[in-house]
């Protein structure tokens, strides 16, 4: 009888023990699991992380958790944006008007000097030439000497049609009689800045043609009436000259003279 109980204890007590061990297994596997997953969470980590360190932009966590991100504003690419003022660095709207006005009278001033360049260049005379030349030389007669005053003549050669004065730069040539401008240019053929003039003398046609002028000193233009003794421009050495000279041509009813022979059997 004593054996029985004691088997019966014993029978009590595995049960007892494994009841026991049966609630114990949950809690340990359940610990086991987090024990688990809390070591992939160390070592998974990491691993993105290094796997995200090959590129150039850094993400926070929150960022690699949001749904459907379509973009990534780093940190590293945020600065201060470069606003485009269309060239403007004013801040205010009266700056900015100021800046306005200036560059609108900046730009009316450039357009106002154009306009006069071009003006003067296609329909009125240089300035060029000194203000003290006189504008009309001294002398009567219904002919005059285009030059008051010049060094020598050049040396003539064969085919030249011309009487070629040798003066220095800006010596005034004249108009040696009355007449109207029938060419007038910066670029003749040979003859560089030239002006050529048409006279009516005494019932005579005679043109008298003024060569190798110095650039911009022109006076004249084509239309112009002159007078005798008028200021045409200045000696110069353009087109196909050595040396500065007047190169001048006169024609008498349509035949070339020798210049000089002309002015002294007619200049007062």
């Amino acid at each position: 009888m004593a054996k029985k109980q004691s088997r019966d204890v014993a029978t009590i007590e595995n049960r007892a023990a494994r009841r026991s061990r049966r609630r114990v297994h949950p809690v340990r596997s359940t610990f086991t699991v987090a024990a688990v997953v809390g070591l992939v969470a160390t070592v998974a980590i990491p691993a993105f992380a290094a796997v995200r360190g090959t590129s150039a932009d850094a993400m926070t966590l929150q960022q690699v958790a949001a749904d459907n991100a379509q973009s990534i504003v780093v940190a590293s690419e945020v600065g201060p944006a470069s606003l485009d003022r269309s060239g403007f660095t004013a801040t205010t709207p009266e700056e900015i008007q100021k800046k306005k006005d200036e560059e609108a009278a900046a730009k009316a001033a450039a357009e106002a000097l154009a306009n006069r360049i071009s003006a003067s260049s296609s329909t009125a005379s240089s300035t060029s030439y000194n203000q003290s030349i006189p504008l009309v030389a001294p002398g009567s007669g219904l002919v005059r000497r285009p030059l008051m005053s010049f060094n020598n003549f050049g040396t003539p050669y064969a085919g030249h049609r011309g009487t070629d004065y040798m003066a220095d730069r800006g010596t005034p040539i004249y108009s040696v009689a009355d007449g109207t401008v029938v060419a007038s240019s910066e670029s003749g053929p040979g003859w560089g800045v030239y002006v050529k003039v048409a006279h009516n003398i005494n019932g005579t046609n005679v043109t008298s043609l003024y060569a190798h002028m110095d650039w911009g000193t022109r006076a004249v233009q084509v239309g112009d009436t002159v007078s005798a003794g008028q200021l045409l421009g200045q000696v110069g050495d353009t087109g196909r000259a050595f040396g500065t000279h007047l190169h001048l041509e006169i024609v008498v009813d349509g035949a070339y003279v020798n210049a000089e022979s002309w002015l002294v059997a007619n200049a007062g």
